[in-house]
């Protein structure tokens, strides 16, 4: 028999990695000021564009001469700006150990079709041989796999003194996870990740290495205006000053300046990151007292402080347990979209960054004993 019906449940029930929780505090009336129904080229919009830059570079401590711009496309749209801007100037390796990886490799093999493309590839939970890696090329890769909760231990296995550029698609590990800027010339993310902002606008991070290979190379193949970043062999110095592509939404760029001004509030971005690993320890601590569940990513230094991801210890019907568990939480209201992607291996997926509170962590483990006791002896 399942045990009793837990009586305290999260105060906030929102543990999607994506779009994320919004911050604790959040209520609509945090848009009031948002400048509706005006130009985005208007002075008043290019300045609260400008702001919203600005504050990303302090909050994420970006060095001086890093350059950052509001693209469209949210983290995708991004990150392949990136790739069909500046990769074939010369040889590179691509990452691959969750679906988001496997998909830059699609946009570097099947749709670039780049010849001097290598794919290195692990399965679910584990990463590439990342001393295989060769940084006379350029190297693309996924810095928190968000479908698989296996993320890079640290920087120290890229040189500082590589020939090629590192592309790093960053989406759910800023704001959250340590990251030598100086190891990483391309970087991107969403507002609806890590910040729990809303989605569609990316954010494209340059390094001075990333700017000069734009404007010293041309790729061969056509590229959409969605995706350029240079005129005349330039770079387009207004797209780092506000003066975005296409039409942003000026309401979700007054709630990403909200999210920003919170961070700073707490303490900036040593506070965020303790936040995010705060919440995931509730979570680590759970699985290791927990017999039937266990964390999807194999090595403990490579595991997500963001997108924990799980799987049941027992391979057994784990689809329909886990399709239970996560369907009988969404129904009590207790925890919504925590099933696992839909690419990835039968299990949950629950986000812990910072705007989730760790209190609401610690009620919703009693909560997935319950369900997972309920669906065994639901299915069996």
């Amino acid at each position: 028999m399942p045990s009793a019906k837990p009586n305290a449940r999260p105060n906030n029930p929102n543990f999607s990695c994506g779009p994320c929780a919004k911050r604790p505090g959040w209520t609509p009336d945090v848009l009031r000021g948002a400048l509706l129904g005006r130009s985005h080229r208007a002075p008043a919009a290019l300045e609260r564009l400008k702001l919203a830059i600005d504050q990303t570079q302090a909050l994420l401590e970006l060095p001086a001469d890093y350059r950052v711009a509001i693209v469209p496309g949210s983290d995708t749209g991004a990150f392949e700006m990136a790739l069909w801007t500046m990769l074939g100037a010369r040889g590179v390796d691509v990452l691959a150990w969750e679906d988001f990886g496997k998909r830059w490799v699609g946009d570097v093999v099947s749709q670039l079709r780049l010849p001097a493309a290598r794919v290195l590839e692990a399965d679910y939970g584990h990463l590439p041989n990342l001393g295989a890696v060769d940084f006379d090329r350029d190297v693309v890769f996924t810095w928190n796999g968000t479908s698989s909760g296996v993320r890079v231990p640290g920087s120290d296995w890229i040189p500082a003194d590589r020939r090629g550029l590192t592309f790093a698609d960053a989406t759910s590990a800023v704001f959250a996870q340590s990251i030598d800027w100086g190891k990483v010339d391309v970087a991107t993310f969403s507002w609806q990740k890590v910040m729990g902002g809303e989605a569609a606008h990316g954010m494209l991070i340059l390094s001075p290495r990333a700017v000069a290979r734009l404007e010293s190379y041309a790729p061969p193949w056509p590229l959409p205006k969605l995706f350029r970043l240079t005129q005349g062999g330039r770079l387009l110095d207004g797209l780092f000053e506000g003066v975005t592509i296409n039409t942003p939404s000026m309401l979700c760029v007054e709630d990403y300046l909200d999210t920003l001004a919170w961070g700073e509030s707490l303490g900036g971005l040593p506070a965020l990151q303790a936040r995010a690993d705060a919440n995931a320890k509730v979570l680590f601590d759970w699985i290791e007292r927990t017999p039937w569940i266990a964390n999807l990513a194999v090595d403990p230094p490579t595991r997500s402080n963001t997108s924990v991801c799980l799987r049941l210890t027992a391979r057994r019907r784990e689809d329909a347990i886990c399709n239970r568990i996560a369907a009988r939480l969404e129904a009590e209201g207790v925890a919504h979209d925590i099933g696992a992607y839909r690419t990835a291996p039968p299990g949950l997926r629950i986000w812990c960054g910072a705007t989730i509170e760790t209190r609401d962590l610690e009620r919703l483990t009693p909560w997935l004993d319950w369900a997972y006791a309920e669906a065994i002896e639901t299915l069996t």
